[in-house]
């Protein structure tokens, strides 16, 4: 009886075993691409979860909430486009708003690069531009938020995985109405403290002629559209409400529109609050 005894008691520790090492969880990082109708952003603070079914809203995006690196895509445009249906019923409190609880940068100043190829435009016109944006959103934080650019004729929008770069670029978007698409790459759930941006780039689209709209009304101005897209680079949200339009974050523009060169209070506020007044 002992033996059968000793039997029966090993298969069970065997049987116990097995069980826990199929039970054991998978600790890699799950990364899945979002569409490029952005991800969900409704709920930062709710536990990662992978739902690629959509919501009930109207929502038509892929909403990605994993445990790991992922991007957020912003989708600039132009005005008279009916109100993204991401966007919902959403009201702003206050003209500013952020990609989620202590989503930015944690390691500055952020170097970058600029591609000016396919913009039709002199290199030194777009470097001028860009660069311009870029230090409007320094000259209002204490912070040192950018550091250096370099150009270059490789640059690539890194929807399907980030390379390191931070890349202004010009290229076709398959869509009329849309003037730029920014993708943000970084870690938006999870504890805020970890949470953070690692990157972004920015398309400018070629189906619209670019340019100094105080000299053409008939262009996109480029230093006013870089510096909306520069904003979501650095952790700003868009805004759809009316009584934002004045903000350089509000999400539509037209041809020679230049106020969004400058910040307004709301974009000020906002990045003081992320990066220090």
């Amino acid at each position: 009886m002992k033996w059968i005894f000793s039997v029966l008691l090993a298969a069970l520790l065997l049987l116990s075993v097995t069980a826990v090492a199929i039970t054991i969880p998978i600790t890699t990082p799950i990364i899945i691409p979002a569409s490029e109708k952005a991800v969900d952003r409704s709920n930062a603070d709710a536990s990662p979860v992978i739902d690629k079914t959509g919501g009930n809203d109207g929502d038509s995006r892929l909403k990605l909430r994993p445990p790991g690196l992922e991007k957020i895509v912003f989708i600039h445009y132009k005005k008279g486009y009916a109100k993204p249906p991401w966007a919902g019923g959403k009201k702003e409190n206050k003209c500013y708003d952020f990609l989620g609880k202590g989503v930015k940068w944690k390691t500055l100043p952020i170097n970058y690069v600029i591609d000016p190829d396919n913009s039709g435009l002199a290199e030194d016109f777009v470097t001028t531009a860009i660069s311009a944006a870029t230090s409007e959103w320094d000259s209002h934080t204490s912070t040192q938020l950018f550091g250096t650019y370099s150009v270059v004729h490789d640059a690539t929008w890194d929807s399907d995985a980030p390379d390191g770069r931070n890349e202004y670029l010009f290229g076709d978007y398959p869509d009329d109405n849309v003037i730029a698409v920014t993708v943000v790459w970084g870690y938006f759930y999870g504890p805020p403290q970890t949470r953070e941006i690692t990157e972004y780039d920015v398309l400018f689209n070629t189906r619209f002629p670019w340019g100094n709209g105080d000299v053409d009304s008939t262009v996109m101005d480029l230093q006013n559209i870089a510096t909306h897209e520069t904003g979501h680079g650095l952790g700003l949200d868009d805004l759809y409400d009316t009584a934002c339009s004045e903000e350089t974050m509000y999400g539509y523009s037209e041809y020679g529109e230049t106020t969004k060169r400058t910040l307004n209070t709301g974009d000020i506020m906002g990045i003081q609050e992320l990066y220090g007044a």
